[in-house]
Parts: C-alpha cells; sequence; structure tokens
C-alpha cells in the first residue's frame, strides 16, 4: 500500500517512520502538542476523546520509551478518524512541522530492505521499492561502495558467500529528490550440512544451525563460542552465564579474551525476533588455573604431563589439578511452602526461593525452585535430586517453610500435612544427609529457614547413623526451640534469614565463613535480638566453598543431569495465525520451575477490524489457575511479581502454578476475539487449540505415588500412617494470632491477657510459645498449639542439645564433635 494515503484513508494506517516523526513533534511542543491536539478533538466529540483519555495518554510518560501522542492517536485511529480529520486538526492547532509530517513528499520509499541472515551458497534477495512524480532510479551501497550492476529496485547475489555478509543500503533518486532506504544488515553463515538437511525459506519461524560447544581452557586463554540461526527479519542474540543476561554479548560471537576462573559456568544463547525465541544448548566452559612450576636441573615428564611450554623458557604448565578446590557439579533444590491447607499460611518463602534461585545460578549451580509442595511431591522432588548426586558434586538445600525438630532431628512438613502432624507426615532432613553421604558428595549443604520448636503430638524416636564425613553444614535460621521470623510488610518481603544470607552468598569464602558472617549481621538486627539467631552446626575440614569452581568427571553418568536440564526449558514462543487475518504471538516465561507465565500479544490485526483481543482458556484441572486471574493487562493482577519488568508489555497474562500436577500433555485453547467496523452484530471469535507438552517440572512427573525407596525408608517412624492415623482437632482446639495478613481468620478465642507478637512465625512448627512486646512490631510469628490452643503446651526437646561447632583438623576431635553434632541418636 502507497504511503500516499488519501483524505478517507485511516490513521492507523500510516507508516511507522510517519508515525515516530508526528508523535517526536507532538511530544516534544509545550503550546501546540498532543493536549492541545487532544482538546481540539474533544471539543468537537466527533470521536469521543474524554477527559479519562486524555490521562490515560498522559500516564505513557512514565513508561520507557512511552509516547502520549502515540496513544492518542491509536485512540483516535480506533474511532475512526481519517487522514482529512487528522490534517485539518493539525491545521487547526497550528502545528506546520506536525503537519508536514503528514503531507506526502515527492519520493516515498514504500518497501523497505530487511535485514537478513542466511548460509553461504543461498541467494540473496533485497528489496527497496519507492514511488515519485517522475521515474526513480536505484543504487545499492554496501557500506560505502556501490554495488556492481545494483541498480535495480531488487539487489540478488547468487550464490552468496561469507565475503558478502555486511551492511547494505540503497539511495533512491526521482529528479533532483533523493532519499536513503534503511540500513539492512546481511549475515552469512558457513554451515555444513548433513545429507538431506535444507534451510529453503528464510520467512517465518527461525531456524536453528549453529550450536556451542563445550570448552575447557586455561586462565589466561580466549573464550569464544558460536551460534547462529537463520531468518528474516535478521535474529538477535543475547548470550546467557548461569542463567543471567550477559551485558553486551549481543553478537552471535561470544568472545571473552583473557578469560578469568571465575568467568567458567553454564551459558547458553536466546535467540529472538519479533514474533518468537528459542535457546541454544546450554554447554559448560571450564576455566582451570595453570600451575607454574621454576626448574634448574633436568627432569622427565610425558606429553599428557604438559599442556603449553613457553618457547626457550624454563616455566611449563602441568595439566594437574592445583590445590584449588573443585566441585564436580553443583545442584542445588529449592522449595517454599506457603499455602497450607490445614495451618497459616505463610507469606516469606516464595520471595526467599526466588532471590535465592537468581544468586545460586550465578554460582553456577543447576537450581530447582518449587513452591507449595505435597508430601509425596515434596519425596519425589528429593529422589530426583538425589539422582543428579554423584562423586564431588556440591549439594544445596534450601527449605523455608513450616518445620519441627524432635531429637535432634529437623522436620519439613509439607502443605497437605494434616493437624495435629507427626514425623510420617513430614520429610526428615537427616534422612535425606544419609542418601547424600551414600553419594560421595563433595559438599552437602542445608539451610533450613524453620522453626525447630519441639512437636508434642509426635513422640517417634528416629534412629538415624550418619556416617563420619567432612563435608556437612547446617545453617540453621533459628536456634533449637526457638521460632524464625519474617518481616511484616503489606509488599514481598524476605524472611530474616534470607534478608541478610543473600548479602553474603555470593563472597568467595568458605561456607561457614559466609554464614558466621550472616550469623554476626542477624545479631545487629535490632528487630530480632533475643529472639533469632542463625545456628551452624559443621563437619567441614576442607576450605570449601560454593563459588569452587566445576571440574566435570569424565567417569560421571549425566544422563540424569541432561534429562534434569530438559525439565527446565520453557516451550518455544509461537505465532498463530488466524483465518480472520490476525496474528497472536503466544510467549512463556517461567518465574519458579513449577510456575508457568503464558502471555499473549496481538502482531497483527486486520484493517476493518477495530478491536482485537486474544487470551487463554480450558487449561487442566490438576493445574492451579484461578479463573479470575487470567487473561489480566498487567503482570501484577495475575499474581506476577518478580518477572513484570522483564516480561513485553501491552500483553495479557496469565499465572499457572503447581505444574507438578499436570499428568498430561499441557492442553489449552487460544480464543481471539474481533469487532469489525462493518459489523453491528457484536464481537466475533474464534479459537485454536495448543498442546506444549509437558513444560519445565512437569517432565518429572513429580505426581507419581510415591516411591518407597529413599527417603522415606530412611527414616522409619512408629508412627506409620498404617499405624497412627492422624486427624484434625476440632475448633476448639485451634488458636490463631493476629497480624495483617489473616484478617479472614477468626479472633475471637483470643485471650486478651496475652500480649502476643503482632505477627506470625517464619516457619512455623507443631507449637510454639510466644511472647513479644511492641518493639518487635515489624515482625511476623505464628505460635500456635493444635492441641492446646494455647502458647503454653510446648517442652524443650530433652535430646541432647545441638552446638555449633567447626570441626578440627585432628581427626580424632572431629570425629568426637561430628558425633557429638551429627549422628542424631537419642
Amino acid at each position: 500500500m502507497s504511503d500516499t494515503l488519501d483524505r478517507s484513508t485511516k490513521i492507523n494506517l500510516l507508516k511507522e517512520p510517519v508515525v515516530r516523526r508526528l508523535c517526536e513533534v507532538l511530544d516534544k511542543s509545550s503550546n501546540k502538542g498532543w493536549r492541545k491536539l487532544g482538546e481540539i478533538v474533544g471539543n468537537e466529540r466527533r470521536f469521543k476523546v474524554s477527559s479519562d483519555d486524555m490521562e490515560m495518554c498522559s500516564l505513557k510518560v512514565l513508561e520507557l520509551e512511552g509516547s502520549p501522542s502515540r496513544m492518542l492517536l491509536r485512540l483516535m485511529g480506533e474511532r475512526g478518524c481519517t487522514m482529512g480529520h487528522l490534517t485539518d486538526y493539525l491545521q487547526t492547532l497550528g502545528n506546520s512541522e506536525a503537519l508536514q509530517c503528514v503531507k506526502p513528499s515527492a519520493l516515498q520509499i514504500l518497501i523497505q530492505p530487511q535485514s537478513v541472515a542466511l548460509i553461504s551458497g543461498h541467494n540473496l534477495r533485497l528489496t527497496c521499492h519507492a514511488v515519485g512524480k517522475s521515474p526513480v532510479q536505484y543504487q545499492w551501497f554496501k557500506t560505502k561502495e556501490e554495488v556492481p550492476n545494483g541498480n535495480s529496485p531488487d539487489l540478488v547475489i547468487s550464490p552468496v558467500h561469507l565475503k558478502d555478509a555486511g551492511f547494505y543500503i540503497c539511495r533512491v533518486n526521482c529528479g533532483e529528490t533523493s532519499e536513503f532506504s534503511q540500513w539492512a544488515q546481511v549475515d552469512v553463515m558457513n554451515v555444513a550440512m548433513s545429507y538431506g538437511q535444507s534451510y529453503h525459506s528464510l520467512e517465518g519461524r527461525l531456524k536453528l544451525v549453529i550450536q556451542p560447544q563445550s570448552q575447557r581452557l586455561h586462565v589466561g586463554e580466549n573464550l569464544q563460542l558460536d551460534c547462529g540461526a537463520v531468518g528474516r527479519p535478521i535474529p538477535r542474540y543475547q548470550w546467557h552465564r548461569n542463567g543471567v543476561p550477559i551485558p553486551n554479548a549481543t553478537k552471535r560471537k561470544l568472545m571473552v579474551p583473557h578469560a578469568m576462573q571465575d568467568q567458567h559456568g553454564r551459558y547458553r544463547c536466546e535467540i529472538s525476533s519479533s514474533s518468537e525465541r528459542m535457546w541454544t544448548n546450554e554447554v559448560d566452559v571450564v576455566i582451570a588455573p595453570r600451575i607454574s612450576v621454576q626448574f634448574s636441573g633436568a627432569m622427565e615428564c610425558s606429553e599428557d604431563d604438559v599442556y603449553a611450554i613457553g618457547g626457550g623458557s624454563s616455566e611449563f604448565f602441568l595439566n594437574s589439578i592445583p590445590d584449588q578446590l573443585y566441585a564436580t557439579d553443583k545442584v542445588a533444590l529449592l522449595i517454599g511452602n506457603l499455602s497450607y491447607q490445614n495451618h497459616p499460611q505463610l507469606k516469606a518463602p516464595m520471595v526467599d526461593v526466588y532471590d535465592l534461585t537468581n544468586l545460586l545460578r550465578q554460582l553456577n549451580f543447576q537450581v530447582v525452585s518449587l513452591l507449595d509442595l505435597t508430601e509425596s511431591e515434596m519425596r519425589n522432588a528429593v529422589d530426583e535430586f538425589l539422582l543428579l548426586l554423584h562423586k564431588g558434586v556440591y549439594g544445596l538445600l534450601y527449605y523455608a517453610g513450616h518445620g519441627y525438630e524432635n531429637y535432634g532431628n529437623s522436620f519439613m512438613v509439607p502443605v497437605d500435612a494434616p493437624n495435629p502432624y507427626r514425623s510420617a507426615n513430614c520429610l526428615c532432613v537427616q534422612s535425606i544427609l544419609k542418601l547424600m553421604q551414600e553419594k560421595e558428595t563433595g559438599l552437602n549443604v542445608f539451610l533450613l529457614d524453620m522453626c525447630r520448636k519441639r512437636n508434642i503430638h509426635d513422640e517417634s524416636t528416629p534412629n538415624i547413623v550418619l556416617r563420619v564425613t567432612a563435608n556437612i553444614v547446617f545453617g540453621y535460621a533459628t536456634c533449637q526451640d526457638a521460632e524464625a521470623f519474617e518481616l511484616s510488610s503489606s509488599g514481598f518481603t524476605n524472611g530474616v534469614f534470607v534478608k541478610f544470607l543473600k548479602k553474603r552468598l555470593l563472597d568467595d569464602e568458605k561456607i561457614t565463613v559466609v554464614l558466621d558472617r550472616v550469623a554476626e549481621d542477624m545479631g545487629q538486627f535490632d528487630a530480632t535480638k533475643g529472639k533469632q539467631a542463625l545456628e551452624i552446626r559443621s563437619s567441614l575440614s576442607e576450605r570449601r566453598a560454593l563459588t569452587d569452581p566445576i571440574l566435570p568427571s569424565d567417569s560421571a553418568d549425566h544422563t540424569h543431569s541432561r534429562q534434569w536440564a530438559k525439565a527446565h526449558e520453557l516451550p518455544e514462543s509461537m505465532c498463530l495465525n488466524f483465518d480472520c487475518g490476525a496474528q497472536i504471538k503466544l510467549g512463556f516465561a517461567a518465574e519458579f520451575s513449577n510456575v508457568l507465565v503464558i502471555y499473549t500479544h496481538i502482531i497483527k490485526k486486520p484493517e476493518d477490524m477495530s478491536f482485537c483481543q486474544a487470551h487463554v482458556t480450558d487449561f487442566s484441572q490438576d493445574l492451579d489457575v484461578d479463573p479470575k486471574e487470567m487473561n489480566r493487562e498487567t503482570p501484577e493482577e495475575t499474581g506476577i511479581y518478580f518477572l513484570s519488568s522483564s516480561l513485553p508489555q501491552h500483553c495479557l497474562y496469565t499465572r499457572v502454578s503447581s505444574l507438578q500436577k499436570l499428568r498430561e500433555e499441557l492442553v489449552f485453547t487460544v480464543c481471539l476475539q474481533g469487532t469489525f467496523t462493518a459489523m453491528d452484530d457484536g464481537p466475533v471469535h474464534w479459537a485454536k487449540s495448543i498442546n506444549i507438552g509437558k513444560p519445565l517440572i512437569a517432565r518429572l512427573d513429580l505426581h507419581r505415588a510415591m516411591r518407597r525407596n529413599s527417603c522415606l525408608q530412611t527414616c522409619m517412624m512408629p508412627h506409620s500412617p498404617s499405624h497412627s492415623p492422624c486427624h484434625s482437632p476440632g475448633p476448639e482446639h485451634r488458636l490463631h494470632l493476629h497480624h495483617g495478613l489473616y484478617q479472614a481468620q477468626d479472633y475471637s478465642r483470643l485471650s486478651p491477657q496475652n500480649n502476643y507478637l503482632d505477627v506470625y512465625e517464619r516457619l512455623q512448627g507443631a507449637a510454639g510459645g510466644c511472647s513479644g512486646d511492641s518493639y518487635y512490631d515489624n515482625l511476623s510469628q505464628s505460635c500456635y498449639d493444635p492441641a492446646y490452643g494455647s502458647p503454653g503446651g510446648l517442652s524443650s526437646s530433652p535430646g541432647r542439645h545441638s552446638i555449633p561447632i567447626e570441626a578440627s583438623d585432628d581427626i580424632t576431635e572431629l570425629q568426637t564433635v561430628f558425633i557429638n553434632s551429627l549422628q542424631l541418636q537419642q
């Protein structure tokens, strides 16, 4: 369609360069700008521009690159404003510069050349088409040089070679007037294709043709990773390291000169175009330090012992492992339970798990972050976690939720635990540690953000005998027989433990040193002095740190690791074409490993369609999807609080949680609703069924029945489900403390003489005693005894008290300390 539009043409058909110039003029003009234009249009009442519309336009200044003028023009276009109307309004406005933007010129470029990525040996075609008042001449340029015989609207190079890559532009002449097209980049890749493989079409979906390869380097060597995709328009690239975008890494080739050891990790590249996105494979980059050895006499060494020998120098580098400690891999399982069915709900675990996920990924951990797991789901998640562990792996388990401690054993409470709960309904942390020890892991870290009050309903005395290994670290958010807290806030904030932990987690120090500093920081926090103190229990004799580099073991079986990684890949975004001519982008993002965000965006709508909107519906009943919070215009409205800044704007958003419950492939419906200008019959509907398989953690089938060969069997309790059925007490046995979150709770049974904290427990035990004063009003705590209805029903554990210890290098002292602090027997 020509840019020479007549007066009857609707303004929403204006080309983007014209709209951009017009908006720039109207936005910067104070007296003759968009506000005055809106008043002129509103006074005529033809297109019903109200004061509310003007306020909506003004809010666009708060958005990045937002334009009030563009919003106003869009509203006018949707209500039928034509070029004739707009020209009259601009004349009334008296803004000659704006009027000049919409007047037709003597020469106009209608078709701009598009950037393209293609494979060497294929045909390249760039097109530029212009119209003018007299015949038009063309001349193509590559950078500043004229392209021989490039004097037609189509520039064809057949076949294209690597030397043809570069930037192209077309100059168009009409009499004495000349215009230049936009620049078009041509990226040519040399790809060896297997028999029968081809990439003929450059339109539509991107096609990934070059995958990055794993690298093993020494410090100081250059790191180069390559990837590539073909398509038109040319793809965009963004490299990621450990799940975090690398600043300024937006080329096909990632070049890191003189790589340092802290640049090792997992790398992959996000490749996108205007309508879709894909990821390359994730590859390992290992950067080992060099060992410099000086020698003066003669010595013998084989080729296998030497990596590089300096020419004529007496310095050489050995192919051996230095004193630096390594992990063969790093794996972390993060569980945050907050939406309890029979117990007070929590708030901070979601924030804590999200923050720790991002930090641990920066430390090269494979992280699985899960919210709101039932008992069977927790046990199955732990099983999958254990399958990733092998010799030399660093394993980290973080849990935030309700919990308790009996006789030195810590228990994590699932969201479906009955009231009251016993050990048979919970997961014993020490039983998980016993299984981790059998894997000969390099480091076992447990960060337990939960209460450690005694559970008077659970008299079981498990006998879990742990091996003497010098690689165990426990970080308890609070001391034995005490509660843990979260900060009371109307928004989302961390619990006290993670508030300070996240400031230290990336420190390149021994893990026990990091936790010691966290303990010191917490000790300076006035709100929890005398209420919560970090307790560290350790048998660590080496300087193991979470920042230690990864040196993969050649003998390890990485099959399950690859399956685990595949289970955390997002579905590819897709472009949906409907019969009416509308085009919809369907995109995906992951908030947690079991929480998927789906968003829809209108890419193109028919010219005669005045309104167009796409939404998703018909989800499986296995999933947690609130119909009232689906297809919202802002991420926050649907419960997406952490990804809102990274999601595309002007979409409808839906949050799908509890993916671990999905038993079949995820199938849902995308519905398109449109209203046509020439039709008065109301909106018309179209629908497409979409199958995205099992996304994210759903591939691991955590919903399956519990396997009786792992953490369930290692913690044999007298009160098994078959011997000690649990029942929920009646209302007379329940007590909830007053705080801001639980407005719906019944507080009529609270005794007025009790001086309770204004908030609730961070990770609640089966029962807890609490007292407080107004000084702690900014904390949250939930201390309730489901059996007695009062905080006085708790007693301290009669078992041996745990003492924070640091292992000695002396093996005899180490064994004694280990047995006293970690071998948990009655």
